[in-house]
């Protein structure tokens, strides 16, 4: 097993051209939050734009929308509890889509995911992340052909998979993704691994500072982000898993704890610094 490294990091970024517009820089759907839960949406967000993509857009409850604004008027905004049909072309027209972060386990949601799942094309990147794989296991939905990414943590990762937390060895791990190929696992755990295939890379950065509510929402989106800016491939997901952990580990130094938002206003600081080194 390899370690990742910042020496990913610096290979994935690259200097935005002279000449550039926001469509060059990804755009990210987050489809998430509700009305308990609409933080989930709104940090997932709120990494994406801090992490550079270009256009981002939320597809929530309308409880979330003034929320939304006045943290990130940089996003937009689309109230899922419209007709589908209304909608789903912006499905359609986003280069990353995640689905999960705070969208609860309701019938709505079930119902909502499946849509999304049916809608989604197979030159799209779509990161399944949260409420999104607890359904997924319960109701056991099919995954569509697409470039995907799995960001859950251990009990979920066991609900979807079905090995245990204290079975999740890196053999039985490979062994249960292979039921989704050409999947990339984000399994999220103390010193969290990266799977895609054979490969597999472990973070041997981040710490307890990071034990609180968000910090899956905001990795999910540094992820989204890196993805429509740099591609999706196997070492563009490493780097957003370390930038995360190590803006935290930064953080923690004088903190006790790092909190999502503080990570994500660190983000273009971080990766302008890591630009620069390269």
């Amino acid at each position: 097993m390899q370690v990742i490294t910042n020496s990913t990091v610096r290979a994935v970024l690259q200097a935005r051209p002279a000449i550039s517009r926001k469509g060059d820089f990804g755009r990210v759907l987050i489809i998430g939050g509700s009305q308990q839960y609409g933080g989930a949406a709104i940090m997932s967000a709120s990494a994406a734009v801090y992490a550079g993509a270009g256009l981002v857009s939320v597809a929530s409850d309308l409880s979330v929308l003034s929320g939304l604004h006045a943290r990130l008027p940089e996003a937009m905004f689309i109230d899922y509890q419209q007709p589908f049909v209304q909608w789903s072309s912006a499905v359609q027209a986003a280069d990353v889509v995640v689905v999960g972060p705070g969208l609860g386990i309701t019938s709505f949601a079930v119902e909502l995911l499946r849509k999304i799942l049916q809608t989604i094309q197979p030159t799209q990147t779509l990161i399944i992340d949260g409420s999104a794989l607890s359904i997924i296991a319960h109701e056991k939905l099919t995954i569509p052909n697409t470039q995907l990414i799995l960001t859950p943590h251990q009990m979920e990762w066991a609900r979807l998979s079905g090995v245990a937390i204290e079975q999740q060895t890196v053999a039985a791990n490979q062994a249960a993704l292979a039921a989704y190929p050409n999947a990339t696992l984000v399994l999220k755990k103390h010193h969290t691994e990266v799977y895609h295939q054979q490969q597999v890379q472990q973070l041997t950065i981040g710490g307890p500072s990071m034990a609180t509510g968000g910090s899956g929402d905001t990795l999910t989106g540094i992820i989204a982000a890196f993805c429509g800016q740099f591609g999706t491939h196997y070492q563009t997901i490493c780097a957003a898993v370390y930038t995360h952990s190590a803006i935290a580990d930064e953080l923690a130094k004088t903190q006790y704890v790092t909190l999502p938002s503080q990570v994500i206003q660190t983000l273009p600081h971080y990766m302008a610094k890591m630009i620069h080194q390269s």
